[in-house]
């Protein structure tokens, strides 16, 4: 997956794989040519306008939850989008709460080009203030079975709308410390198992297993030694959502203008010290030594972040555990 950069959130590489059941008909807009438009009825067509890409997109389908585009080489017979997106964009705002005041999610796809995905959310001019999943790849024949990476790739960049935006505060104070993004297995995996998608939240659990990364030491095992512990012990999606809700009503903000309004933005990143402090505030309990465990006392820049974490209870006293 290429690198993109919108408001904070730097997206990598994607690896992931997934499987769901592929629908049989043929994807068709629900609004047809003859039937009147509604007043906020979505563009029939949208041209794309960042990064390198400068595609024509057509609408295929739309409902109160999703906006549906492909570009012209997207075969029209592939429809899983307008339900599975719907169905993962509905958990995420009954988890995390709203996104902006339009409530559907805009979801694009490309065939035989721009490998990887981006997000934008509504705060960020440069889709339009729409929240957006936006997937390619290099594949002219890609996402015709809405297994594997097709529904992995966009559940994960759901997830950046997520990070980026949650409580209604731009910018992820934590993409410094877990990139791109170790919390996004979570919370991939919190979803499947939210949608009842047994057989995809035990492929990805096994799945994350096996995945190590080089940050902040090398092998560490985020899914498996953090956050899945964090998550299980401590309220499943409620500590996911709990974290995001301490940051919106403790971590330093100002407010920014995005060109359609004025929202409150994270104003720097959190360290490793203060990441703890917050998971701990969002579990209810100390997790100081289960940090230690999953990444030794060393931030990714070598700093022991036990002297960071005293000082961020001090720095954040009304976070308590």
């Amino acid at each position: 997956m290429k690198n993109y950069f919108i408001g904070i959130l730097c997206i990598g590489t994607v690896f992931f794989f997934c499987c769901s059941k592929q629908e049989n008909a043929i994807a068709t807009d629900k609004i047809t040519d003859s039937t009147p438009e509604a007043a906020d009825a979505p563009p029939k067509q949208w041209t794309e306008h960042w990064f390198e890409h400068v595609q024509v997109l057509n609408r295929v389908y739309y409902d109160t939850s999703v906006v549906v585009y492909y570009d012209n080489a997207v075969k029209s017979t592939i429809v899983w989008p307008k339900t599975y997106m719907a169905e993962a964009w509905n958990y995420t705002k009954k988890t995390y709460g709203k996104f902006g005041k339009d409530s559907r999610l805009y979801v694009i796809y490309h065939a035989g080009k721009y490998g990887g995905g981006h997000p934008s959310t509504y705060m960020d001019s440069s889709h339009d203030f729409r929240n957006v999943t936006d997937c390619g790849s290099n594949n002219a024949d890609a996402w015709i079975t809405g297994t594997g990476n097709d529904i992995d790739l966009s559940t994960h960049e759901i997830g950046h709308i997520v990070e980026g935006a949650a409580k209604g505060v731009h910018n992820s104070p934590a993409f410094g410390i877990w990139h791109d993004s170790k919390w996004m297995e979570i919370y991939q995996y919190d979803v499947y198992v939210g949608l009842g998608r047994t057989d995809d939240a035990k492929r990805w659990f096994d799945m994350m297993q096996k995945t190590t990364d080089n940050f902040p030491r090398a092998g560490t095992s985020w899914f498996k030694d953090w956050f899945y512990p964090v998550y299980d012990k401590y309220g499943k999606a409620k500590v996911l959502n709990n974290f995001f809700t301490l940051l919106s009503t403790n971590f330093p903000q100002k407010s920014f203008n995005s060109g359609s309004g004025t929202y409150p933005e994270y104003t720097r990143g959190m360290n490793f010290g203060e990441f703890v402090h917050f998971w701990s505030g969002a579990a209810g309990a100390d997790l100081e030594s289960l940090a230690l465990t999953a990444f030794g006392n060393k931030d990714e820049q070598g700093n022991d972040w036990q002297v960071q974490l005293k000082k961020a209870k001090t720095d954040f006293p009304k976070i308590s555990y």
